[in-house]
Formats: C-alpha cells, sequence, structure tokens
C-alpha cells in the first residue's frame, strides 16, 4: 500500500470537493423524515409502462444498434429531434450545433475542461447551481459572485466586475447562468435583463454559458426567449436535459453551440466516457416521436404547481414572521430569506431533529455567504408531506428564534 496518498494525488483533485448536498443528505435518511432537500422529480411522473413498450420495441427493431457504441456526438436521430424542437422555439440551429451528453451535469464539467486554465476567472450568480460551482472549482477557476435580484443577475454588478477585471488587464473565460427558473432561487430572469446582459458581454467579448435544465416546466407567467436565440452567434453555449421533463436515471443531455466550440467538446468527451448510452438515447428518441413526451410534459406541469401552491399556502400559514421567500413561475425550487442574524447551517441540525430537510444557502454561493438562506425542493413529497414538512420547519425556524 501506498505509505502517503497525499504525494500521488494531482492539484485537481486536491481542488475537489464533495457536494455539499450529497453529503448532507445522508442525514435525511432517518425514518418518518420529510425531506425538502434533494432535487428530486415525483417518481409519479415516470413513464413506467411506455418505457416497458418502447425497450421492447428497441430491441426487437434495432436491437444490435442500441446494443453498440455510439458516436460521440449523439444518436443522430435524437439530435434531429430536439434540433427540430428548439427551432419551433425560435432557435436557428441545425442537428451539427447539438451534441448527447451524460446528463447535463457532464457539460457542466466538460465546458471547464476545454475551456479553463487554473486561475481563470468565471462569473457565476449568487446563488448559483452547486453542481456548477463545483465543477468550475475542479479546474482550478476563480469564481466571481454577481449579486440577483428578483429578475436574475444584477447586469450593473456585472458590468461592475467586468470592468474591474478590464483595468487589470483580464477577461473572466464566461458567465455562467441559470435565467429558468433559477436553481436554487426560482426566479426567472425576464427578457429585458437577458438583452442587458448581452450587451455587456458583447462589449467585453465575453462568453456566456446559458443552463437551462427546467425551462419547459413552467406553470405561470410567459415563456421567455432563451440566451442563445437573443444572442450573436457563438456568443452562447446552451445547456438542456431530460432529468427533469423526462427520467433522470438514463442521464440524457446536451450542449447547444457553435460548431467550432463543440468540436472540442466532443474530443474533450472521447477521452471521458467515449459515447453516451446508445440504448437509452434511441428509447428517449422514439418516446417522443409516439408524442409520450409532450403528453407527460403537461402531466408534470400540472402535478407540480399543484405542489407549490400547497406549499405557498403552507408557508402562509406556518412559517414565523421575518421569513420570506421566492414563488418561482416553474421548476422544482424555491428560495427562502431567514432574519439576516440567523445560520441555515444550526437551523439544518433543529430540523433534522424535528424531521424535515433542507438544503443550507451558503452552498450556493461561491463566495459562502447567504448563511441565511435554504434551498427547498417542492416537486418530490406529497402534499401532505409538503404541509406537515412545513409545520415542522416552521416549529424549528421558531425554536431559533426563541433561543436568541
Amino acid at each position: 500500500m501506498v505509505k502517503d496518498f497525499d504525494t500521488i494525488l494531482s492539484d485537481n483533485s486536491k481542488r475537489m470537493k464533495k457536494s455539499a448536498i450529497r453529503e448532507l443528505l445522508k442525514l435525511t435518511n432517518k425514518p418518518g423524515l420529510i425531506s425538502f432537500a434533494g432535487g428530486l422529480p415525483s417518481p409519479l411522473t415516470f413513464p413506467i409502462k411506455e418505457l416497458k413498450e418502447i425497450s421492447c420495441e428497441v430491441l426487437e427493431t434495432e436491437g444490435p444498434a442500441a446494443l453498440q457504441y455510439s458516436t460521440t456526438e449523439g444518436n443522430p436521430g435524437l439530435r434531429k429531434i430536439l434540433a427540430e424542437r428548439y427551432a419551433n422555439q425560435g432557435l436557428n440551429i441545425t442537428s451539427n450545433n447539438i451534441i448527447i451528453v451524460t446528463s447535463s451535469q457532464q457539460a457542466l464539467d466538460l465546458i471547464p475542461k476545454v475551456l479553463i486554465n487554473p486561475g481563470d476567472k468565471v462569473l457565476v450568480e449568487l446563488p448559483s447551481y452547486l453542481g456548477g460551482i463545483q465543477s468550475f472549482q475542479n479546474y482550478g477557476a476563480n469564481m466571481i459572485g454577481v449579486k440577483h435580484d428578483r429578475y436574475g443577475m444584477r447586469a450593473d454588478m456585472l458590468e461592475e466586475e467586468l470592468s474591474i477585471l478590464k483595468k487589470v488587464g483580464e477577461k473572466p473565460k464566461f458567465i455562467y447562468i441559470i435565467p429558468d427558473f433559477q436553481n436554487p432561487a426560482g426566479v426567472t430572469m425576464p427578457e429585458w435583463r437577458r438583452l442587458e446582459i448581452i450587451k455587456i458581454a458583447q462589449e467585453y467579448d465575453v462568453l456566456i454559458v446559458e443552463d437551462s435544465p427546467y425551462r419547459e416546466l413552467r406553470f405561470e407567467g410567459e415563456s421567455q426567449r432563451t440566451f442563445y436565440q437573443l444572442a450573436d452567434e457563438g456568443r452562447v453555449i446552451l445547456l438542456g436535459t431530460f432529468s427533469k421533463l423526462f427520467v433522470p436515471g438514463f442521464r440524457i443531455g446536451w450542449i447547444i453551440g457553435h460548431e467550432a466550440i463543440l468540436d472540442k467538446i466532443v474530443t474533450a468527451k472521447q477521452s471521458t466516457d467515449l459515447c453516451t448510452s446508445s440504448f437509452v438515447q434511441m428509447i428517449a428518441a422514439k418516446y417522443i416521436e409516439k408524442g409520450y413526451f409532450e403528453k407527460n410534459l403537461t402531466n408534470i406541469i400540472t402535478m407540480y404547481k399543484a405542489k407549490k401552491d400547497v406549499m405557498m399556502d403552507a408557508f402562509e400559514k406556518y412559517l414565523p414572521e421575518g421569513v420570506t421567500w421566492t414563488n418561482p413561475e416553474g421548476g422544482l425550487f424555491l428560495f427562502v430569506t431567514l432574519p439576516e442574524w440567523m445560520d441555515s447551517e444550526e437551523l439544518f441540525m433543529t430540523a433534522i431533529e424535528n424531521n424535515v430537510a433542507f438544503v443550507i444557502g451558503k452552498v450556493f454561493h461561491c463566495d459562502e455567504s447567504g448563511k441565511n438562506t435554504m434551498r427547498i425542493n417542492f416537486s418530490f413529497a406529497t402534499h401532505e408531506e409538503i404541509v406537515e414538512g412545513v409545520k415542522r420547519l416552521g416549529k424549528a425556524i421558531q425554536a431559533i428564534i426563541d433561543k436568541k
């Protein structure tokens, strides 16, 4: 056995940190505990019957191809379907602008693998998705947080940060934004703010990485055009996934971008996993072709809207005064802000004792701010569990207040 593993570990591995969410979830396995922590879709949305049918059909009609390696770029049929779906939304793309990846989390690993050198600057939202922060950190990125308001990343603060960097001769590699039902905040960026950010990105010649895994899970308000559609060609890399719209177990995601950047990402993927599963790609393509996807998506949206509404009502009834929260128009999450003096990490332990769980907000802040915030998931729990869980959460918050 090697005497000292630290002597053989790479610099990259030493930068890696375990997912704070995954570590916290280990504490949520108590019997009777109600969890608002994970970003889990409801299992009731999984189309098991249809997938049994389609799996057999794919094996019977295309078995050898389904069980063989695929091209790194992805199954041509699935890429064509995705290109047509996005074209119907106004994007000027073809299959050549899409590659299939093993979940959008792989996309968040491949992009910094291709773009980031240790010490490079990346601008992210405050708060932002932990999986993105973690991936960028693993490749040595120096992240700069740009604060949110009710409309998402503040354009004025983004410009301020870019101006500061320019004065010292630096330019960030990209701006990372989740514009639709943001994880963790749940807010959606309106088109006028998107245009402000695009104008700034053009002025400073910076790439935008648009992560939009929840875009089609809208149950209120009007759909906003993507950054990819609004910006000049080659300015934006757009990420998507089936994990929240279909089934997470298939681990199917995709990257949309200019062919020049996709070529490098394909090369990076070849040394990672060669290709995404042929079988699941072909099942997904057939599922969409048969019209099952759209029908099930309508059902998912109806279900999640009802769950969100139940949670909003429960918050109004059971959370103490001084606690505020976002009211998302779609997606899976909302963000809760506690009184400024309160630490959600301390609250987490009290909440666990009360058999309810959430994710502390600090982990979504690259600067470790946001100590008085927390992320709540509303897609997984039942209506009854949501009401009871919010009651327990309210009691836990009140217990911290009473101790002050």
